[in-house]
């Protein structure tokens, strides 16, 4: 904590703090043991991009020395030391929880995770087997010189560093990992009992079989995995020259600056030294781990065992009023529908968009994509909208970090097939998610709005908790055509009524709504205001929630993710608390509420409370003007409210303690809004 300024925790600690809230979740006997592997897996996942990306940053800000203290308000140095004693311990956890408990538990399912030493005779046949089959060609080992530089490895590839013994005489070696594989492999059962290896343990198994040239005494293998720096150096320009610039950045992404060396930690301490000697990386880079690396790869850890080993799949409930039998835009035309995902179907939207694409009285359609699935229905609905006559605009956001390869793949696809596609702004990455649908009825022009807090991803739309508006309502929709006008001559939208967007109208709305609240309260009146969101980080609007909270506004907040405001605080934040919500599916929804007076009003947005979403992107917040819908939102926010079971506090003891109400009865807010829905659709059928 910074104390020449409001309290604040480091946003990179903040953020480490979210990730061991993962770990709860690996930990958590209550959670299905396959879906426990999973958390362990989104942890490392999470994890491998934190040093990508802000470890990277930091790094990089280090070389500033003074200068980045007086900038940043805090050393980096410092900072990178306590983010590699935290991932030390977190580590250290995550391989306990791993070797201690899931495996164990796993063998009481009659399920078994077997290494290379713990082969019979037939299953050691079937490992030969498979290796000779489908690895031994692939693997090709790098002999090391001493008097030669260490080859490149690749970021977040798993490698095998190998020391062959000879009467004292040593070789050393590297085997890279093929990812095209699975990493697991199913053994044959034998009396109901299930086997798994890991291609690690393949690998282990048959090193006579790469090395048979070389005499040796023993041998060993022990595994290492590089993270590199991901940030891009990018040339601005946003043409024909930005998709090749972003092309080429993303080619040198696979060999920048070493930012971590995850390292079996049984490795002899004279083959640590030889790695570090050779690529030069520094000791606070260095993290001792376990056999096994790249645990992301356990999120397709196989169930052999029982259907109840994992989360039980939810159908996708219907929403109220729309059918699929009929015309979409026909019901939207009629009143506002509000689609709640995954607790309700996404198809919806794909349905909405595959209408507009046929229907002869659509004329044009507009949307801004920022993620996408890899085979994206939305791009499909799209191209033969396009095909239909339509003119179809997509703006593609290339620079989705780590889905830029991906976006340029459709944005070229798109082209092809004669959709106009923007490359957005300069300086401004476009992450709002929002849909405009134009329609010829009688001579008069209609619009269709679709506006959601996610992305266009019908993939991520089965695991993301979002929401989603089908609008006619004209003071939003006159107001999306205003964005798109902006958007497609390169400029911010200005001017704008209804709908809240960065980085022109966002800060000012925002501060106008909490002073407000200030206001009413400094009156005696009524004064709150419910937070939802992934990360609340920029400086100013802290001070601002700390100024409210001063002066007598209850902020209620749910922050899945990073946390730089500090509740609880006498003098700052007494009257605000925050809780983080994390389950099975991920918190992705943006909802703001304002008591305004006893008038409460309702936006959700796109954007979270971080300088980048409020100053640096083009976001868009909206209001929700439909009764009915205020209340689902509001009867939705108030179950996560009620959440003893799966949320945590966050506040300075920073323990994620999970976070108990005043009810003995156990909430569990995921659980509760699908019976919420599906109870909703009961009573009105």
């Amino acid at each position: 904590m910074d104390n020449n300024k409001v309290p604040l925790i480091n946003r990179e600690i903040s953020w480490l703090y979210f990730n061991d809230r993962v770990l709860q979740e690996a930990a958590d006997p209550t959670v299905p043991l396959i879906d426990r592997i999973k958390f362990l897996a989104i942890f490392s996942s999470n994890l491998d991009e934190f040093y990508r990306v802000r470890v990277a940053t930091l790094t990089r800000l280090t070389n500033l020395n003074e200068k980045a203290k007086v900038i940043l308000g805090y050393n980096p140095k410092k900072v990178l030391n306590q983010i590699k004693n935290i991932v030390v311990r977190q580590e250290r956890k995550f391989n306990n929880l791993y070797e201690n408990i899931i495996v164990k538990q796993l063998a009481e399912e009659k399920i078994f995770i077997l290494n290379d030493k713990q082969l019979n005779v037939s299953r050691g046949e079937f490992v030969k087997h498979y290796f000779r089959e489908k690895l031994l060609a692939t693997l090709v080992p790098i002999m090391l010189d001493e008097n030669l530089p260490l080859p490149e490895l690749r970021d977040r590839a798993i490698y095998f560093f190998v020391r062959l013994t000879k009467k004292g005489k040593t070789r050393l070696a590297l085997i890279e990992f093929p990812d095209n594989l699975s990493r697991f492999i199913v053994l044959p059962e034998t009396n109901n009992l299930k086997f798994i290896i890991l291609l690690d343990d393949v690998i282990r198994y048959s090193l006579e079989d790469i090395f048979f040239i070389f005499e040796h005494d023993t041998i060993e293998a022990y595994s290492l995995q590089l993270t590199r720096d991901a940030e891009l150096d990018l040339d601005k320009e946003v043409s024909e020259k930005f998709i090749d610039s972003l092309s080429k950045s993303l080619q040198k992404r696979k060999k920048g600056k070493p930012m971590r060396l995850l390292y079996d930690s049984e490795m002899p301490l004279e083959m640590l030294k030889y790695l570090v000697s050779k690529m030069g990386i520094h000791g606070e880079s260095l993290i001792p781990g376990n056999r096994y690396h790249n645990f992301k790869n356990f999120i397709s850890f196989p169930n052999v065992g029982r259907a109840e080993l994992e989360y039980e799949k939810d159908m996708p409930l219907p929403v109220n009023g729309l059918s699929f039998g009929k015309s979409l835009m026909g019901m939207v035309a009629k009143k506002d529908y509000l689609i709640s995902t995954p607790y309700q179907s996404y198809d919806y939207v794909i349905h909405f968009l595959r209408e507009a694409a046929i229907d002869p009285n659509v004329k044009e359609i507009s949307i801004a994509v920022y993620r996408l699935a890899e085979n994206s229905r939305v791009m499909h609905a799209l191209i033969n909208a396009a095909k239909n006559g339509k003119k179809v605009t997509c703006l593609v956001e290339l620079r989705a970090r780590f889905d830029e390869q991906n976006n340029i793949g459709w944005s070229r696809r798109l082209e092809e097939e004669g959709v106009t596609v923007l490359y957005g702004i300069e300086n401004y990455k476009v992450h709002s998610k929002i849909c405009l649908i134009s329609r010829i009825v009688g001579g008069k022009q209609e619009y269709y709005g679709c506006l959601s807090t996610g992305n266009y991803n019908e993939k991520t739309a089965r695991m993301y908790a979002d929401h989603t508006l089908l609008t006619t309502n004209k003071k939003l929709t006159d107001d999306l055509v205003n964005v798109f006008r902006a958007l497609s001559k390169n400029t911010l939208p200005r001017g704008l009524k209804h709908l809240i967007v960065s980085p022109i109208d966002s800060r000012p709305a925002i501060y106008k709504l909490i002073d407000n609240e200030i206001k009413n309260a400094k009156a005696g009146k009524k004064a709150y205001m419910i937070l939802k969101m992934n990360s609340l980080a920029d400086e100013q609007i802290i001070q601002k929630l700390y100024e409210a909270s001063n002066a007598g506004v209850k902020i209620t907040m749910i922050i899945r993710g990073m946390c730089c405001l500090i509740a609880g605080v006498k003098g700052y934040s007494e009257n605000i608390e925050v809780i983080s919500i994390v389950d099975k599916y991920l918190e992705h929804s943006r909802v703001h509420i304002y008591c305004n007076g006893g008038k409460e009003l309702i936006f959700l947005t796109s954007a979270d409370f971080m300088t980048r979403n409020i100053d640096t992107r083009v976001e868009v917040g909206f209001p929700i003007y439909d009764e009915h819908l205020k209340k689902e939102i509001r009867d939705i926010i108030d179950i996560q409210l009620l959440d003893n079971t799966k949320s945590r506090e966050i506040n300075s003891h920073n323990t994620n303690k999970y976070h108990k109400t005043k009810s003995a009865t156990p909430h569990r807010a995921q659980i509760d809004i699908y019976s919420y829905l599906k109870n909703k659709n009961k009573s009105t059928n």
